[in-house]
């Protein structure tokens, strides 16, 4: 994400390639704070190949840690972000 830290929106990048399995995935981008508790979904939906960005505005949000996590297929990463405010 970037920027990393951020105040108060910050924009996630991420790349599919082309799935062995059909033309579409099955992806979800969740963001959690440090006690896991589920604090937004960006996106949850079957994505083809290709670039994306997705904003994440976090004014509602107090400052501190978070962690946003791409599943998409079996791929899953897990990255952490600083909200200052």
């Amino acid at each position: 994400n970037y920027p990393n830290p951020f105040n108060p929106s910050t924009k996630i990048r991420f790349v599919l390639p082309q799935s062995t399995l059909g033309k579409t995935q099955e992806v979800t981008l969740k963001v959690y704070d440090v006690l896991g508790t589920e604090v937004a979904t960006l996106i949850n939906e079957e994505l083809s190949t290709g670039k994306y960005e997705v904003e994440f505005d976090g004014s509602e949000l107090t400052s501190g840690i978070y962690f946003y996590q791409l599943k998409a297929g079996s791929f899953v990463e897990t990255r952490k972000m600083v909200l200052l405010r």
